[in-house]
């Protein structure tokens, strides 16, 4: 059985992850959607809040082999751990390509029988990111077509509270 892990902060989810965990969910028996608790990134939503919206819009799309779940650490540790030998990173542009290659080498030096399996969304998800997201639903713009309607609704209740 080929298992792979789609690990991210997801911060927030929005509907290119959706298309990753789709097309990672027809090729793989199992996918583990792995929300990292900590990361170097400064986290608009909680851990709590990410892995609640995760397993809600996820489980939504009735996928019987995706699950969520969190972890932290190192995520080839996780993968390790989870029995897992191929690990999911999506591109989005050329300029995600230079950083995600440094993750994917980096990943192979520390552990050499995990693979990482790079996949591409749809063209129509292409240019989003969670940080553009949240910079343009500060300004008030629709989250509709970029978000599962999980994620917009809490994007939009959290930049009220603010």
């Amino acid at each position: 059985m080929k298992r792979a892990i789609y690990p991210g902060t997801f911060d927030p989810l929005t509907n290119g992850h959706i298309d990753i965990v789709k097309r990672a969910a027809s090729i793989f028996d199992e996918v583990v959607v792995a929300i990292v608790k900590r990361s170097s990134k400064d986290e608009f939503f909680s851990y709590a809040e990410r892995l609640r919206i995760a397993k809600t819009a996820i489980g939504a799309l009735k996928l019987k082999n995706v699950q969520v779940e969190g972890f932290d650490g190192l995520v080839v540790d996780y993968a390790r751990k989870k029995k897992v030998s191929v690990i999911i990173r999506g591109l989005r542009m050329i300029s995600d390509f230079e950083y995600e290659f440094q993750m994917a080498l980096t990943n192979r030096s520390i552990a050499s029988d995990i693979e990482t399996v790079f996949l591409m969304p749809n063209p129509q998800y292409s240019f989003i990111s969670s940080r553009l997201i949240k910079e343009v639903a500060s300004l008030g713009a629709r989250l509709d077509q970029f978000l599962p309607q999980v994620s917009a609704k809490a994007l939009e209740d959290k930049l009220a509270r603010k």
